[in-house]
């Protein structure tokens, strides 16, 4: 299990993290852009600070400590899917850490209690998301063991490019 720094604490996040968390989830969603997302940070402020405190009524939200300041947090959950599967799943929603804080392990011991907190509920798998153009997150994961699994595709609706049926142009 990947530890924190010995300053740094990770625990459970209380009603009083909701709004930070929202900022940090508004400059998560800000960066993302950079890498092809199509979330509004600002936009979904009032949104996603609802589903923090959700997710802290849950226990499903963790955030990391340095001196009594919130550097970072993950979110997860369990997959409820309507379709039958073969595994449970949890699902690990958001992990960030604050860019003058990055490669200091915080993430990963963030990653590593909420894997904990999944198992702990007997998930089979754990899975996740990353923007196909963020190299970073990407590798961060493949570090932590995990590997795709899924791919998604997407085509703006305005394309010009059509494809015959084997795929080639």
């Amino acid at each position: 299990m990947s530890e924190p720094p010995a300053d740094v604490t990770v625990e459970a996040a209380n009603s009083e993290d909701a709004t930070l968390l929202a900022e940090l989830w508004i400059e998560l969603a800000s960066d993302q852009r950079r890498h092809g997302s199509h979330l509004l940070g600002e936009s979904n402020r009032s949104a996603i600070r609802e589903a923090m405190l959700q997710h802290i009524v849950g226990g499903t939200a963790l955030v990391a400590r340095r001196a009594g300041t919130v550097v970072g947090f993950v979110t997860f959950d369990i997959e409820s899917e309507r379709y039958r599967q073969d595994v449970s799943r949890g699902i690990i929603h958001n992990v960030y850490v604050r860019a003058e804080d990055r490669g200091r392990g915080i993430g990963g011991g963030l990653l590593a209690k909420a894997e904990a907190e999944l198992r702990a509920e007997s998930v089979d798998a754990i899975a996740l998301q990353a923007m196909a153009a963020n190299e970073d997150a990407r590798r961060f994961y493949r570090r932590h063991g995990y590997e795709p699994h899924r791919v998604e595709l997407e085509k703006p609706i305005n394309s010009d490019t059509q494809r015959s049926n084997d795929g080639s142009s």
